[in-house]
C-alpha cells in the first residue's frame, strides 16, 4: 500500500470527526447555548451546506494548483474552523467555526479521491478510494465514541480541541508521506473540468449520492435522542453503542470497495436496497434494545457501503475530469446530510417522535433507489466515459 494513502487516511479521519462526533453531542450542545434540538441540528446542516460551497467553489479555483499543496491548506483551515468553534462564546460564532472547517470537507475529499486513485492501478481505483475513506470509518469507530465521551466528561468544547489537535497530526503526515504529483499531458483547467456535467450519468450519480447518503442521515443525525428517549438506553451508553454504527462503517466500506470494483451499479443496487429494509425495520422496532443493536450496525454497513462505488461512478462518467467532477460528489453526500438532517428534524418538531427521522430517511433512501435503478438502465444503452485517468505521469511521482 503506498503511504500516501495512509496520509489522505489521517486527513479523512480528522474531518470525519468534525462532521460526526457532533452528533452524539447534540444534547450537550443545545444545553449549553440554550437552543432547541432542531436548532443544535443546523450545526449539522451548516456544516453539511458549507461542505456543498467549499467542495465546488475551492476544487474549481485550485484546478491548476499543485494537489499537494492545496491538501496541505485546505487541512490549515480545517485546524482553524475547529479551534473557533471549540472558542465559540454563542451559538452564532459555534456556526461560523463549523463553516470554515466544513469548508476544506469537500474539496479534501474530492482532490484526494483523485490523488488516491492515480496512486495504484487501475483496477484497484475504488480501493484505493476504499482505503483513503477507511479514515472516515475509523474516525466513527474510534474517534466519534471517544470524542462523545471526552464530551461528556469533560465538556464539548474538549472534543474540538482534540480534533484540532488531530488537524495538526494530519498536516504533517500529509507533508510527509503524499506524493507530489507532476501533471503531464492535458493541462487541467476549469473549462476542461466542467466538461464532466455534460453528461447525463453524472448528475444521476449526484443525486443518488443525494438521496442514499440523506436517507441514512435523516435516521442518524438524532439518533442520540433516539437511543435515550425511545430505546431507554443510558445517555451515557451512546458513546458505546456508536462504537456499533462505525463498526458497520468499516465492514460496509470494505466489502462496499471490494464489490465495486467488480460491479459498481449491481454493488450500489444491492446496499441501497439493503438500506431501505434495514431502516424499515429499525423504524418498527427502535423501541427494542436488541432490535436496536443489530440496526445501528447495519445501517452503518449498507449506508456507508454504497461510498467507493459512488465515488468511482462518478469518476467513471466524468472520463478525463474527474477532479471537480469528484468535489461536486462529496458536494453531494452533504447536501444528503444536510436534507437528512433538516427533514429529520421537521419531523420531530412537527411532534411526530424521534422515530419520525427514521421513517423520513427510509422514504428518502427509496427515492435513491429508484433513481439507481434508472441509472443502471440508462447505462446500458451508452458506454461510460473513459475510465477517469487524473493527468499524471506516474514515472515522475516525487515525495516531499
Amino acid at each position: 500500500m503506498p503511504l500516501g494513502l495512509l496520509a489522505l487516511a489521517i486527513g479523512a479521519f480528522g474531518i470525519g470527526l468534525t462532521e460526526f462526533v457532533i452528533m452524539g453531542l447534540l444534547p450537550e450542545v443545545a444545553a449549553d447555548f440554550a437552543v432547541t434540538e432542531a436548532a443544535a441540528g443546523w450545526l449539522i446542516s451548516g456544516y453539511a451546506l458549507s461542505v456543498v460551497v467549499g467542495a465546488l467553489l475551492l476544487t474549481a479555483a485550485t484546478t491548476r494548483l499543485p494537489r499537494k499543496a492545496v491538501l496541505l491548506s485546505l487541512i490549515v483551515l480545517f485546524i482553524v474552523g475547529n479551534a473557533l468553534t471549540a472558542l465559540a462564546g454563542d451559538y452564532g460564532v459555534a456556526m461560523i467555526g463549523r463553516i470554515i472547517a466544513a469548508l476544506c470537507h469537500g474539496a479534501f475529499f474530492g482532490i484526494g479521491s483523485v490523488v488516491a486513485a492515480s496512486l495504484v492501478a487501475p483496477a484497484r481505483k475504488a480501493g484505493a478510494i476504499a482505503i483513503m475513506f477507511t479514515g472516515l470509518t475509523a474516525a466513527n469507530v474510534l474517534g466519534v465514541p471517544f470524542g462523545t465521551f471526552i464530551g461528556q466528561q469533560f465538556g464539548w468544547r474538549a472534543t474540538f480541541w482534540a480534533i484540532s489537535g488531530i488537524g495538526v497530526l494530519a498536516l504533517i503526515g500529509i507533508a510527509a508521506l503524499v506524493p507530489v504529483l507532476r501533471q503531464s499531458g492535458e493541462h487541467i483547467s476549469l473549462r476542461s473540468e466542467l466538461k464532466a456535467f455534460r453528461s447525463g450519468q453524472v448528475w444521476l450519480s449526484l443525486l443518488v449520492t443525494v438521496l442514499a447518503y440523506g436517507g441514512m442521515f435523516g435516521a442518524f443525525t438524532y439518533i442520540a435522542y433516539t437511543l435515550t428517549e425511545v430505546s431507554g438506553f443510558a445517555s451515557g451508553s451512546v458513546p458505546w453503542l456508536l462504537v456499533l454504527f462505525g463498526a458497520g462503517l468499516v465492514v460496509g466500506n470494505w466489502l462496499g470497495g471490494r464489490l465495486a470494483d467488480r460491479s459498481i451499479d449491481g454493488t450500489l443496487v444491492f446496499f441501497i436496497s439493503a438500506l431501505i429494509v434495514v431502516l424499515g425495520l429499525f423504524g418498527l422496532f427502535a423501541g427494542s434494545q436488541p432490535a436496536t443493536i443489530v440496526a445501528l450496525f447495519l445501517m452503518g454497513g449498507f449506508g456507508f457501503g454504497t461510498v467507493p462505488g459512488l465515488q468511482s461512478r462518478i469518476m467513471i462518467y466524468a472520463g478525463q475530469a474527474p477532479t471537480l467532477a469528484s468535489g461536486a460528489n462529496i458536494g453531494a453526500f452533504n447536501v444528503g446530510n444536510a436534507l437528512g438532517a433538516w427533514t429529520g428534524g421537521l419531523g420531530i418538531a412537527a411532534g411526530l417522535g424521534y422515530t419520525s427521522p427514521i421513517w423520513i430517511g427510509t422514504v428518502i433512501t427509496a427515492a435513491a433507489l429508484l433513481v439507481m435503478v434508472i441509472a443502471k438502465a440508462t447505462a446500458k444503452g451508452s458506454r461510460p466515459a473513459e475510465a477517469a485517468e487524473p493527468a499524471v505521469d506516474e514515472s515522475a511521482v516525487a515525495v516531499h
